[in-house]
Parts: structure tokens; C-alpha cells; sequence
């Protein structure tokens, strides 16, 4: 009479796959249902062809506004002193719609360029640029 070690137990022969083939299949199914909006990600741009780019260089359709050293202002190479300067605005944005660029000298004070500013918005400019010359 041998002493069994087993005790009625079966050998664990076998690795049970079922539990891993579940998980990769519901990373499967995740994926297929991520990658498509992936996909939609990016930026839409339209490249103008070279005509197009050349009419833009030729009309340009931005107010400049120069401010000197000692704070006057010229629009598009006039001078305009500060109580025309908001109507003077809005009568060049009725044809130049893209926006206003300050081009203010290093020393310009910084009174001159706020209140470019303030009368651009005032005369509806949304788009402003600063620089310096």
C-alpha cells in the first residue's frame, strides 16, 4: 500500500488562455474604434496658388500707422494729428479690411502707440499688429 502524494488531484498540465484571449480582444475592439477618429485630427489649410499670392503682395490691404521718436503719427505716409486719427482710421478701413500694423520707433512713447490702439478698436479694427522700425 503506497502513500499517494497527489490525494486525488490531477496535475496542472495546462495554462488557461481564455482570460488573455478576452483582454486582447476587447483592446482589439477599442482600437478599431479609436483609430477612425484619429484620422479627423489636423489642420485644413489652403495654399493660394501663385497668382493669388501675387495679388496679395501687390494690394496689400493693411493700414501701416508709423510713430515716431517724438510721438506724431502718419497713416500710409501722412501725418494725422490725434483728434483725426479714430475717423482717419476708419475711413482707411473701409477699403483696407485685413488690419493695422504700428510700426513704432524704439523711442516712441507709449502714449502714442495705446492710443493708436484705442482709436483702431474704437473705429472697428479687430486685427492689430505691433512692431518696432
Amino acid at each position: 500500500m503506497g502513500i499517494s502524494t497527489n490525494r486525488g488531484r490531477k496535475n496542472f498540465d495546462e495554462i488557461n488562455i481564455t482570460p488573455l484571449t478576452d483582454i486582447f480582444l476587447v483592446l482589439l475592439i477599442i482600437m478599431m474604434v479609436i483609430a477612425p477618429m484619429l484620422d479627423q485630427q489636423g489642420l485644413k489649410l489652403l495654399v493660394p496658388n501663385h497668382q493669388e499670392a501675387k495679388q496679395i503682395k501687390e494690394q496689400p490691404k493693411i493700414i501701416n500707422v508709423d510713430i515716431s521718436d517724438n510721438g506724431s503719427i502718419s497713416i500710409n505716409g501722412n501725418t494725422v494729428s490725434a483728434d483725426s486719427l479714430m475717423f482717419r482710421i476708419q475711413d482707411e478701413a473701409k477699403q483696407k479690411k485685413d488690419g493695422l500694423m504700428i510700426q513704432a520707433s524704439g523711442n516712441a512713447p507709449h502714449g502714442s502707440v495705446v492710443s493708436v490702439m484705442d482709436a483702431a478698436r474704437t473705429a472697428g479694427v479687430t486685427s492689430i499688429s505691433v512692431s518696432e522700425k
